[in-house]
């Protein structure tokens, strides 16, 4: 027998020596990327983008920096820059109309798809960077043990993440909150609930508490778990595992909104069948078999990872829409060399520098992101909107 690829049998022992050479391979490349302080730092602004974040000509940045009575930067050359945490206050300042009003709760977004490879954890990073460069305080609820979203904020899932970083003393059942988690991150006005492989043991948690108390209702824990979050907070983004777990319910009925990316390819269509009907199965069980109900005050599909080279995609794309209508949002999101150089990097479109890349390339990311981003605000505010209507306010 002619055999040319030979094979190596592997002990459990040797994957165990293959687990550890990865990490000390990520963490060093960690360390190089992010030195001298392996921390990540957000991107400073321009007078333009600043202008441009706070909806004004640059003329009124220059006329209100004579007032002194917000932080003016620091000069490079002939050239003034703001950090982020910088630019916040003047965000607000002239963004005051579009801040969360007094009465109202944050407004809670789950980024879900059980297929992997859709761009879900870019999209909500991403989402999340936009809206805190509008001025709103954001939370990331990352629930995905392999913890992409945790990594893109810079903090290694093995190596930086405790316990108690994670959503799983809430699912265990030793918190009553999800308060005790939340961490600043390099990004002002973003706060973060890690994951790390631990938070797998919240799949053997929710039903073995289940099984104990027949009153329980695993599915709601998240959900109630936020309410303190909702007053600190202005939203709150979930990224769910991508699959159909004990968690991702919790994710799924946390949320007055869902967002889900769908490429346009035939195979993405076709599993998020399966999501849309595992979904309604889920919801009939638990909650309209018991009379009760569960409303979304949006729901979007994102059109992700396009590329307009694929004619395919095209009659796939068509699908979608004839499939879920209005529910669309009326943007794509492009596959670029931006953002695979900004996932390379261990970040987002939001994290790269003008002038890293192509800036036609970069532009066309950035408006694509910037316009979902001010899609998903004005949901947001209507939300807000909503919520006071109910209340009488």
């Amino acid at each position: 027998m002619d055999i040319k690829q030979t094979i190596k049998r592997q002990t459990l022992a040797d994957i165990e020596g293959t687990a550890t050479r990865v990490a000390a391979i990520l963490s060093g490349i960690r360390s190089h990327m992010l030195s001298p302080n392996e921390k990540k730092q957000a991107p400073v602004l321009s007078t333009v983008e600043l202008a441009d974040l706070c909806g004004v000509d640059k003329k009124k940045i220059a006329y209100r920096l004579t007032r002194g009575d917000l932080p003016q930067g620091t000069m490079r050359g002939h050239r003034r820059e703001w950090t982020m945490e910088e630019a916040l206050p003047w965000i607000r300042s002239f963004r005051s109309h579009a801040m969360r009003p007094a009465g109202a709760a944050a407004t809670t977004i789950t980024v879900a798809n059980f297929k992997g490879g859709v761009a879900k954890t870019v999209t909500a990073v991403t989402l999340a960077q936009g809206l805190a460069r509008k001025g709103l305080r954001t939370a990331v609820v990352d629930l995905d043990p392999q913890g992409s979203a945790t990594t893109l904020f810079g903090v290694l899932p093995e190596k930086d993440v405790e316990m108690e970083h994670t959503a799983m003393p809430l699912f265990a059942g030793h918190q009553s909150d999800l308060d005790y988690a939340f961490r600043p991150t390099y990004w002002p006005n973003i706060d973060l609930v890690c994951a790390a492989p631990m938070l797998f043991g919240a799949e053997f948690a929710l039903p073995a508490r289940q099984s104990n108390d027949p009153g329980f209702e695993f599915w709601r824990v998240l959900d109630r778990g936020l309410d303190n979050a909702r007053e600190t907070y202005d939203v709150i983004i979930i990224d769910t595992p991508p699959s159909l777990s004990y968690v991702t319910i919790n994710a799924l009925l946390a949320a007055d909104g869902l967002i889900v990316p769908l490429p346009p390819s035939a195979l993405d269509f076709a599993s998020s069948s399966q999501f849309w009907e595992l979904f309604s199965d889920l919801t009939n069980q638990l909650l309209r078999n018991r009379g009760q109900d569960k409303n979304f005050e949006f729901i979007d599909v994102l059109l992700s990872r396009v590329e307009s080279s694929d004619t395919a995609s095209t009659v796939v794309r068509q699908w979608i829409l004839e499939a879920y209508g209005d529910k669309v949002l009326p943007i794509e999101i492009p596959k670029t060399s931006a953002t695979a150089t900004a996932s390379a990097e261990f970040g987002t479109v939001y994290d790269l520098p003008r002038g890293s890349i192509n800036a036609k390339t970069f532009d066309r990311a950035r408006d694509a992101y910037d316009r979902m981003c001010e899609l998903v605000e004005q949901q947001v505010r209507a939300v807000w909107a909503l919520q006071l209507t109910e209340m009488g306010v």
